[in-house]
């Protein structure tokens, strides 16, 4: 088998789409998500155009073997994955902006063009693709639209799924499905594009993204407020939501996180805090007036200290500061942990905003109870959290209280009305949960779809459901 179907990709895509080197086979093994199981790919593909990814497809078909599409495999759940002996699909060679209307505000892009470089793209002609995922420099529009990435600008503008008004997507017949519009408005059918993004490569392929834009916003005015508690801060939170101020950005980093990323790259942050709130107002002539009723709600609830940026370059140092939570986190897990066996089991549980506090005092509890290191990160304007736990791979002992701390995480977010997942997705890592989250009704209406549009399993098996 291996060899025919070999040679029917080779005729396809050439020899130069055709990866199957051992070395770049272990690179396409897995996404960014720690401790989730990964096969080995019989084959690495890099198709250049949508009907480069129709005979991938069929030819996969014909010969009997799974297909998983990846991007950068920035992501966080493994859905990205590969399964032993699978087809992989690399969009990553599939990253031409075809199209920015100014007119029409939206631009069309292959699914292999990367977050940043769209965001730099329509900034030219003063426009803007608000959703900023944590990796928006290497991720990809189309593992963005795959995953529903959300991001800092979240709390206002909302996650990918609010900007994604069509897309160009290969099924597992190897037909060519085009959904959604390009117009402002649009209600004929059912909502087909809102299926396929956040679906994780499990319906189909996207193959082309049509996005809208929005004018460039005002610049930001931004502020840091320091808490002796992360209650506080979650107190906070909800109070600015109560009031009806419309944050463009609030971010929360506890100790453990400020901690990490001045160890990696010393910035001058407030180490002694044990939670630190990042907000930003954008809205123009009234932003001085919206940070200073921020700066108040903080005050009120606590702050032990509330400074404003003096300007555009300090703001941007705080926000790069937020950035650098990921990797900073990485390092953290490696040195407490000596051997390179320190490893992080990262979570991203949203809950209603009024419920924030409760799940910040809890995950403090469990971390207690479950005697294992967990930071907290995340975009608090929306409730989304991401506590990080950080283990030690070489410990089984340690291995399973860092499993059992996630899914006391899981069951705390679900009991006080959250989701499994705010923005990460699925994957591998979230399937039970999200079981639990939408009950067996759920469960059978997302294998029916699943039925219907690969009925042979073929696309990114296991992932989701």
């Amino acid at each position: 088998m291996v060899s025919p179907l070999l040679d029917d990709l080779r005729a396809a895509l050439g020899e130069n789409g055709v990866l199957t080197d051992p070395d770049l086979l272990r690179m396409h093994e897995r996404d960014e998500a720690d401790l989730c199981a990964a096969g080995s790919p019989l084959v690495v593909t890099r198709p250049r155009s949508t009907e480069d990814v129709v005979a991938v497809v069929r030819a996969a078909a014909r010969h009997g073997v799974p297909v998983v599409p990846q991007g950068a495999r920035t992501g966080l759940a493994g859905a990205a994955n590969a399964v032993d002996g699978a087809v992989v699909i690399s969009t990553v060679a599939m990253d031409e902006i075809r199209e920015i209307d100014p007119v029409s505000r939206i631009a069309v892009v292959q699914p292999g063009v990367v977050n940043a470089t769209l965001a730099a793209a329509v900034a030219k002609q003063g426009l803007w693709y608000p959703p900023d995922p944590g990796s928006w420099e290497s991720s990809t529009i189309g593992g963005n639209v795959a995953t529903n990435a959300g991001g800092m600008c979240c709390v206002k503008y909302g996650v990918t799924t609010e900007y994604v008004l069509g897309l160009e997507v290969v099924l597992a017949s190897g037909e060519v499905l085009r959904t959604g519009r390009r117009t402002a408005k649009g209600v004929a059918g059912y909502d087909l594009t809102r299926l396929f993004v956040g679906s994780e490569g499990t319906l189909g392929v996207i193959t082309e993204v049509t996005v809208a834009l929005r004018p460039a916003p005002a610049e930001s005015l931004t502020l840091v407020a320091v808490f002796p508690s992360t209650a506080a801060a979650g107190a906070a939170v909800a109070e600015i939501a109560a009031r009806g101020l419309s944050p463009s950005l609030l971010e929360l980093l506890d100790q453990t996180h400020l901690r990490a990323i001045e160890a990696y790259q010393p910035m001058g942050l407030r180490t002694d805090a044990e939670a630190l709130l990042l907000a930003a107002a954008d809205t123009g002539t009234r932003a001085a007036e919206d940070l200073a009723a921020l700066a108040e709600v903080c005050e009120s609830a606590g702050a032990d200290e509330v400074y404003a940026a003096t300007d555009a370059i300090e703001a941007a140092a705080l926000l790069q500061a937020r950035r650098l939570a990921h990797p900073a986190m990485e390092k953290f897990a490696a040195d407490a942990y000596p051997g390179g066996n320190g490893g992080l089991v990262i979570d991203d549980v949203a809950v209603p905003r009024g419920a924030l506090a409760a799940l910040l005092d809890g995950v403090s509890r469990i971390a207690a109870e479950c005697d294992v290191p967990i930071g907290v990160v995340g975009h608090a304007g929306d409730g989304n959290m991401h506590p990080n736990i950080v283990v030690d791979r070489a410990d089984p002992a340690s291995l399973e209280r860092g499993r059992r701390a996630f899914d006391e995480i899981m069951r705390l977010g679900l009991d006080l009305g959250g989701t499994c997942t705010g923005e990460h997705g699925v994957g591998l890592l979230k399937r039970d949960w999200l079981a639990r989250e939408i009950g067996p009704v759920g469960v059978r209406v997302h294998q029916a779809i699943k039925a219907a549009l690969d009925p042979t399993g073929l696309l990114n098996p296991g992932k989701v459901l």
